[in-house]
């Protein structure tokens, strides 16, 4: 019972536990270590390498889609041209557009007042719809930046937008071009997008515009999401990571599209983007249970190895020192632990004949157990040395060192293997000077003793050195005096590392005992190789990822002067805004008291100096006042009549801006209007003539409200063309710019002659109108300032359908 309980207690505390617990602690930490940083390394560079690929991925689909939408704002501002000054041009240039662009649905046009006056589709084109869009944006947009881009819409699920193409020209109206945006969906096709991602395009409110196969429904709100909010959020930066529209984990790259402030995203689940990381650490986990078994099989074997023999040894010096002599030790182990096995018996059996030599018996047989002491002590130390430096510098010139010590060696070389060269370089020699030439210091892979180790992974002895096949290590061992060899190759799991030679100048076998120590020494040298390897791995690492920090901060200090360089644009750009508005309040204001045009060449030359030299030009001159005005004004209130003057004023203003004409002066109820001055119109006359027509008609519905409130008012308007002198009268604060010539006076004779409701006009201005006019003729005018009759006509009527054939045939001959 006694001796089971000493047994066990020796399992448990003896060398046995001690031995296989540091083998597999040591292995067990090791392979752990190395295991969790390559999946830690391996895990860095899966993550960024596919961020960067999906990131690369979104710019270029964004690049196509800014490229796209600025063909089509291409596309759409050629039917903009001013030289398309008709509805049927128009409309012509709207159907050949629609037809050559399919993703364009429908077009319509707006006047400089934003009403609506053609809209072309590819069911139906309409004319003079006359909706009021002044107000939307899509009119103010474009019109005051040129192009706009309105916000995104869906129709059953499927995205518009609208393009707004302003038209060259002062007031000259806009295009508004609605775009189907399915065909964006063509940009995020599954060959481009990849099979294990997914993308999908978002406008500023995060809904979808378009997706790939794989992707969220087209129209569904994803602005919940954190990647996507980032994205459309201004001045973050996009998340690499978030949760897609199932709630699963992913990673993220996004790229705005500047133009229109869409965000294109791309997706990939983070479940499939780790997996070959998931399947490293099975492997991992793997390798350490089968070191773990490895481990304990070997140190349970090599410890039982050990503690049999010395157990036996015990129990037999136990009996000795009882003093049965006649004990005999029974130990097979063909090694010192046998040979003092023997000894204790042999010392049996002479302490039976005598008890003369028993000191020097002893003391031999400490000698041999301090042998093995101190082959143990040297396996220790060997073990501290590896783990204590990862240099190999340091470490294989105390392992080779030991390696002598403890097999009683002449030298010891510690071979490197270059996988690259396929050789083996000398690192360590101890008994061989380490720089001494000759052919054992670069050996080739090839048929040596060194390839064969390296190959069978098995020790090689070799007893007698000059019956062996020649080869460099041979010859340079013979040379140097030495007769045997044995080589102890140095691998794991991941291949070759290099090669243990231990060398004596004595021929024989090796002991099993000093290949099995070399074979431990071997382990120790291949854990000291792969450290320091891994080591510089990592030290390697560390370096690159200075040299990034360092460059992401020269990065940042470019932002930042760039940021700069924009706060300075900002600022000269908000003064030249602020200059510009000073200049259109200066317009206005001079718009009060001058005719617009007279204002805008003002305003357009800094100045007056243009309209300071007289000139002469032809020019349309129309005259209108009112019938019975003066016994009017005599017998009415006078705020009566400013408020009937006022009305008068607001209708003839309406049609002299609409038809572009420059106001030379009120006076009173008469009001004078030139045309062709100082803007120049190929068509003066007939403008003048249907404002004329216009303003008759309406003057009448105003005098049917004036009958009613009691007043007895008429219209007449008087028409004359001919040339005039053009230029400033007026004095130093007050300028005026006038007209004055034989034209202005026949016009105010006209109208004199024209009674309420009638339009006279000279026969020059018939001449130039008569397609387009329904007239009659009067009797010869005897005018006051001329000297012979005046041949006139009275226009009855503008004559619609006329104009429109006309402009069509002109319109066919241009072509």
């Amino acid at each position: 019972m006694a001796g089971a309980k000493d047994k066990t207690r020796f399992l448990r505390e003896g060398l046995f536990a001690k031995y296989v617990v540091s083998l597999v602690g040591l292995v067990v930490f090791v392979l752990a270590v190395n295991g969790a940083m390559e999946t830690w390394i391996s895990y860095r560079a899966t993550r960024i390498s596919l961020t960067d690929g999906l990131e690369d991925k979104a710019q270029a689909a964004a690049r196509r889609i800014e490229q796209s939408v600025s063909e089509l704002e291409r596309q759409i501002s050629w039917v903009t041209r001013a030289s398309q000054d008709t509805l049927e041009k128009r409309r012509a240039d709207y159907a050949q557009l629609l037809h050559q662009v399919s993703v364009v649905n429908q077009l319509f046009q707006l006047n400089g007042e934003g009403r609506e006056v053609l809209r072309v589709s590819r069911q139906s084109t309409t004319t003079g719809g006359n909706a009021d869009l002044s107000r939307d944006m899509r009119f103010t947009d474009a019109v005051a930046r040129g192009v706009s881009f309105a916000p995104a819409w869906f129709t059953d699920r499927t995205p518009f937008m609208s393009i707004s193409v302003a038209h060259s020209g002062f007031n000259a109206g806009v295009t508004v071009a609605e775009i189907d945006l399915s065909f964006l969906s063509d940009f995020l096709s599954d060959a481009q997008v990849g099979k294990a991602a997914f993308a999908y395009v978002v406008d500023p409110r995060g809904r979808v515009l378009a997706t790939s196969s794989k992707g969220p429904d087209i129209g569904k709100d994803l602005s919940k999401l954190p990647q996507v909010a980032a994205a459309v959020a201004p001045g973050r930066e996009p998340d690499t990571s978030g949760t897609d529209f199932n709630g699963h984990s992913v990673m993220s790259a996004a790229s705005t599209v500047p133009k229109l402030g869409w965000s294109v995203m791309f997706e990939q689940p983070t479940t499939q983007a780790l997996m070959p990381i998931r399947d490293q650490l099975v492997r991992i986990a793997l390798l350490i249970g089968m070191g773990l078994m490895v481990a304990i099989l070997a140190g349970t074997l090599l410890a039982r190895r050990m503690i049999i023999p010395i157990t036996a040894l015990r129990d037999g010096a136990h009996k000795l020192g009882e003093g049965d002599f006649s004990h005999r030790i029974n130990v097979h182990t063909s090694d010192e632990l046998e040979d003092l096995a023997g000894q204790f018996n042999r010392m049996a059996g002479q302490i039976q004949e005598t008890y003369s030599d028993l000191e020097t018996k002893v003391e031999e047989r400490t000698r041999d157990l301090a042998q093995s002491i101190n082959e143990l002590k040297v396996l220790e130390e060997v073990g501290r040395a590896v783990a204590a430096s990862l240099d190999l510098d340091a470490v294989l010139p105390t392992i080779a060192a030991r390696a002598i010590e403890i097999t009683q060696a002449d030298a010891v070389l510690i071979y490197g293997y270059d996988a690259e060269a396929r050789r083996f370089n000398l690192v360590e020699a101890n008994g061989i000077h380490k720089s001494a030439e000759g052919a054992h210091v670069t050996i080739g892979e090839g048929e040596n003793i060194l390839s064969d180790a390296a190959a069978s992974g098995e020790p090689i002895a070799l007893a007698h050195l000059d019956h062996a096949a020649e080869q460099p290590l041979r010859d340079v061992a013979l040379e140097a005096g030495f007769h045997s060899v044995l080589v102890v190759p140095l691998v794991d799991q991941q291949g070759t590392l290099g090669s243990l030679v231990v060398l004596r100048r004595a021929g024989g076998e090796f002991a099993g005992s000093i290949i099995g120590l070399m074979r431990t020494f071997a382990n120790q040298a291949v854990l000291a190789m792969r450290n320091a390897r891994l080591f510089t791995e990592v030290d390697h690492k560390g370096r690159e990822l200075a040299a990034a920090h360092e460059t992401v901060q020269q990065q940042a200090a470019k932002l930042q002067e760039q940021t700069e360089q924009l706060r300075n644009w900002n600022r000269s750009l908000e003064e030249r805004v602020e200059k510009q508005l000073g200049e259109i309040g200066r317009i206005k204001r001079l718009e009060r008291f001058l005719a617009p045009q007279v204002a805008q060449l003002i305003a357009s030359s800094d100045g007056h100096d243009a309209l300071l030299d007289s000139h002469r030009r032809e020019v349309t001159v129309v005259f209108c006042d009112l019938r019975g005005f003066t016994s009017f004004t005599e017998a009415t209130e006078p705020e009566e009549a400013m408020n009937v003057l006022r009305e008068y004023h607001a209708a003839l203003g309406e049609l002299i801006h609409r038809y572009e004409g420059t106001l030379d002066r009120f006076a009173g109820d008469g009001v004078m209007i030139l045309f062709n001055a100082p803007i120049q119109f190929a068509d003066h006359t007939k403008r003048a003539v249907k404002m004329a027509v216009e303003m008759r008609d309406e003057i009448g519905k105003l005098t049917e409200k004036w009958k009613n409130r009691g007043h007895s008012l008429g219209f007449g308007v008087g028409v004359a063309m001919g040339y005039a002198t053009l230029g400033q009268i007026g004095f130093e604060q007050r300028l005026e710019y006038a007209a004055i010539g034989s034209v202005t006076n026949l016009s105010s004779r006209l109208c004199d002659e024209a009674k309420a409701g009638q339009v006279v006009v000279s026969r020059r201005v018939y001449g130039m109108v008569e397609p387009w006019v329904e007239a009659r003729p009067l009797d010869d005018l005897v005018l006051k300032g001329f000297n012979h009759p005046v041949l006139a006509m009275e226009i009855l009527s503008w004559r619609e359908e006329v104009e429109n054939v006309i402009d069509a045939a002109a319109a066919r001959r241009r072509g």
